[in-house]
């Protein structure tokens, strides 16, 4: 079976790439989950920047099975906040989630999610179970491979372009949130995977003083010599 192909034609900026690396990562290393917004305006096409960042990342037969809702609108961005606030209620009540919960101690979570409306932007991330008509490719079926995982890079993508842009971001995940699918009106073949509020901290903003784990705790060479 044969297939057309372009030349590849990576553009890497200037400069050492080992330092190039250190400089991201320090980079991504500042980013952290922020649940205190101000309601400073972000343009709407720095978002657009961002959702097509997320829109390049690696997915199972280029299917892209992702969607990106950007919502401004104050009023629709309550009406997410109190069916959220809801579903986490009933979280928070259920005995089977306490040790879930008591692992979130330390962050400070609770039901209330006030950053739902401080938030200037709420991207809502929706992974799709079919492909659809707006996919490319002539041949293409409504299959979809390896969603959970492309929909993840995807997601990674857009936090490091919104840390890169000098943005606050927190990945949240009401639990359950189909409620999103309805109050959205996104049709059946995409189903809710993450909010992520995007705007820049509130002054005076504190984050969880918390300890990332060492290189060594995550890297393995080879077989571990």
């Amino acid at each position: 079976m044969s297939f057309e192909t372009v030349p590849y034609e990576p553009a890497p900026p200037p400069g050492d790439a080992l330092e190039r690396a250190r400089r991201f990562s320090a980079l991504l290393a500042g980013r952290r989950s922020v649940r205190h917004f101000s309601r400073a305006p972000v343009p709407r096409e720095l978002i657009d920047e961002l959702v097509r960042t997320a829109g390049t990342a690696p997915s199972g037969a280029n299917k892209q099975p992702w969607r990106f809702v950007a919502i401004d609108d104050p009023g629709l961005k309550r009406e997410i906040r109190l069916a959220a606030e809801q579903e986490e209620r009933s979280f928070y009540e259920r005995e089977s989630n306490q040790r879930w919960i008591s692992d979130l101690r330390h962050l400070g979570t609770d039901a209330n999610k006030p950053f739902l409306e401080d938030a200037p932007w709420l991207i809502v991330v929706f992974r799709l179970v079919r492909d659809d008509a707006r996919s490319p490719g002539p041949h293409a079926t409504d299959q979809v491979y390896y969603v959970q995982e492309s929909v993840g890079i995807a997601v990674g993508m857009l936090l490091a372009a919104a840390q890169n842009a000098g943005l606050a971001t927190l990945t949240h995940t009401p639990s359950p949130m189909g409620f999103l699918a309805k109050l959205l009106e996104r049709p059946p073949n995409e189903r809710p995977f993450l909010i992520i509020p995007v705007g820049h901290p509130a002054e005076g903003c504190t984050v969880p003083d918390i300890e990332r784990k060492s290189l060594d705790q995550i890297r393995i060479l080879n077989r571990g010599e």
